[in-house]
């Protein structure tokens, strides 16, 4: 079954109404530069405006652990993929070398960002074989899926690189929980969201890069 486009954006859009603090994508083109909004943050008069972007783009990758859990589900196919999650760590290893960022720390954010996304499609599993009532009536396609997760990446690469001050900035732990926090209200999240959020942001502070 393959979820239409439409669905596809809802589900992506619901589901990051789900998500906060505490996947996998695939190879990418490496961009030229950094995007309008992620240089714009890294010229705001605060940490906290690079800060957020990082929130808010990983809430939106974390919606995606839906989709792919959906995907997945009933199909015996294993939520790890090392083979994968390597296209994607090089994949973005790359583009942060192209914006002349620290290839190290982006994939350092990365994997946590991988794991975050097998909590969400971990924890939807569980809950589906408890109660297969709540499991998802259709199956999107992975391929699709997959492509919105490529996006989201490249965005979140270069909100990396352009946050550079900000997270090896002295506040960035209190300013990455701000963040989060007002990410987790926005999104509505739930209990499983909010802890793959955290768990998501967790390498973001002190990764210079």
């Amino acid at each position: 079954m393959q979820l239409t486009l439409s669905t596809r954006r809802a589900l992506i859009a619901g589901a990051a109404a789900t998500l906060l603090l505490t996947g996998a994508g695939g190879a990418v083109a490496a961009p030229a530069a950094p995007s309008p909004a992620a240089a714009a943050a890294a010229r705001g008069h605060s940490p906290y405006a690079a800060l957020r972007p990082l929130a808010a783009l990983s809430a939106e990758r974390l919606a995606t652990g839906d989709l792919v859990a959906a995907a997945k589900w009933g199909t015996g196919s294993p939520i790890d993929d090392p083979a994968r999650e390597q296209q994607v760590l090089d994949a973005v290893a790359e583009q942060a070398r192209q914006l002349g960022a620290d290839p190290a720390a982006t994939v350092r954010i990365f994997r946590d960002q991988i794991e975050a996304n097998k909590i969400v499609q971990r924890g939807l599993h569980r809950r589906w074989d408890a109660d297969p009532s709540q499991a998802p009536a259709e199956r999107p396609d992975l391929g699709e899926v997959r492509k919105e997760i490529n996006r989201i990446n490249t965005e979140l690469v270069r909100a990396i690189a352009a946050s550079a001050p900000a997270r090896s900035a002295p506040s960035c732990h209190p300013l990455l929980t701000v963040a989060g926090a007002g990410v987790r209200h926005a999104r509505h999240l739930d209990p499983l969201h909010t802890v793959a959020l955290a768990r998501s942001l967790a390498s973001v502070c002190g990764a210079a890069g």
